[in-house]
């Protein structure tokens, strides 16, 4: 019995492993055949749709670069606060900290300020007969989310991103 219970954890061991091992390279392969990703290059990316579709999985292409919102409760960064660093999933762009994060409850995870000034645009965004200002990437372009005035302090202002269109990468230990 003792046997058998050390060969199960063994391969539940081995098979979460697997499975982490597969996430990391499914990430690694999405920025491997992306050569505009990068988290250190600020420049202005001038990329057209056409070339984005074929770089992008398509729930990344959707949201960003088409405008789409994923369902609230559903990304995989609306809950949670590891310590880190989030990036623009499409170009690499550094844009928020977890420490500006905050738990909203809106179903989108949701931030108090970017990670600097220039890290992100806004635009006027009147679909679905609303009033809203969209969030993009300053250095892409692409559809992050949108800013309302519900935050809390010290800007009062609340970052309601997609999860799809961000990377995270936690700080190291």
């Amino acid at each position: 019995m003792r046997i058998q219970s050390i060969i199960l954890l063994l391969l539940f061991f081995v098979t979460a492993c697997k499975g982490q091992a597969q996430k990391s390279n499914n990430m690694e392969t999405t920025h491997t055949n992306n050569p505009y990703y990068s988290r250190t290059d600020t420049t202005h990316l001038n990329v057209s749709n056409e070339e984005w579709k074929k770089i992008l999985p398509r729930d990344l292409y959707n949201v960003a670069r088409q405008q789409g919102t994923e369902r609230a409760f559903t990304g995989k960064y609306w809950e949670g606060n590891p310590k880190g660093t989030y990036y623009c999933a499409v170009c690499g762009n550094e844009l928020f900290r977890s420490d500006a994060k905050f738990a909203s409850e809106c179903g989108w995870p949701s931030f108090f300020e970017p990670v600097r000034e220039n890290s992100v645009i806004y635009k006027p965004d009147n679909s679905f007969g609303m009033e809203r200002i969209e969030v993009e990437c300053a250095r892409c372009n692409s559809h992050l989310g949108h800013i309302f005035d519900d935050g809390p302090p010290p800007t009062h202002k609340r970052f309601c991103m997609n999860s799809v269109s961000l990377d995270f990468e936690p700080d190291s230990k």
